[in-house]
């Protein structure tokens, strides 16, 4: 039987969540920070595969991407401030490497009978423009996400922790989408794909921070008598 894209898509979404706070559960914030460099280097190759999905065409590495932004507010959450400025700068160092790492591979020449050298390249051949776009809105929309956390923290206190999770990741993932579409696509395509790059990015961003609440009280009623108890 084969699966519609859309219920891929969700299962997917629910599966790396899951093992998002799973990861969280058994290690504490190093697993939320192996969930950050994992879902960094995962979703710089997954974003050259482009799907459909709901009518509008969209990169599926959305989904890891998204889940940067969850591993940020749990380390938030459960950790403060200072361990997820950590996470973010552990992310953009997995993504620069990966980038300069992988363009060093591609400059050796290949044996005779290399069969993957054409599709490492394919892949890993990225237009300057997207990558500069990819590290710059990581940066800025991470470090959005966690000022904006703590600030709505700052009002809610303890309570209302669905708030300070939808109103950081909403804020910061418009951010991002913003940052990237407009360096990597204003001016290479017409301007009608344009806004429509940006909203199909945006909206399933949206929809993922919605989904991923539920995992937000499930990673933190896990784990907050743990961290309290002055684990890991």
């Amino acid at each position: 039987m084969h699966l519609s894209n859309e219920l891929l898509w969700l299962f997917y979404v629910v599966l790396d969540l899951s093992v998002a706070v799973i990861l969280t559960r058994i290690f504490g914030k190093v697993g939320l920070f192996a969930v950050i460099i994992i879902s960094s280097l995962l979703s710089n190759i997954q974003v050259t595969e482009l799907v459909t999905l709901f009518g509008f065409t969209v990169a599926i590495g959305n989904v890891t991407y998204a889940s940067i932004f969850f591993a940020t507010d749990l380390l938030s959450e459960l950790y403060g401030k200072n361990e997820a400025h950590k996470g973010v700068i552990l992310g953009l160092i997995a993504i620069v490497l990966m980038a300069l790492y992988m363009q060093l591979i591609l400059q050796f020449t290949p044996a005779p009978f290399d069969r993957m050298a054409s599709h490492l390249h394919a892949i890993f051949s990225f237009v300057p423009r997207i990558a500069v776009g990819s590290i710059v809105a990581y940066t800025i929309s991470q470090n959005v996400d966690v000022m904006l956390f703590h600030f709505w923290k700052g009002i809610t206190g303890e309570k209302h922790l669905w708030l300070r999770n939808n109103g950081s990741t909403m804020i910061s993932q418009f951010v991002d989408s913003a940052i990237f579409v407009f360096i990597a696509f204003y001016g290479v395509v017409p301007m009608h794909v344009f806004w429509q790059i940006l909203f199909s990015n945006y909206i399933l961003k949206w929809l993922i921070a919605l989904i991923d609440t539920l995992f937000v009280y499930w990673g933190v009623s896990w784990m907050k008598k743990t961290v309290q108890e002055g684990g890991n």
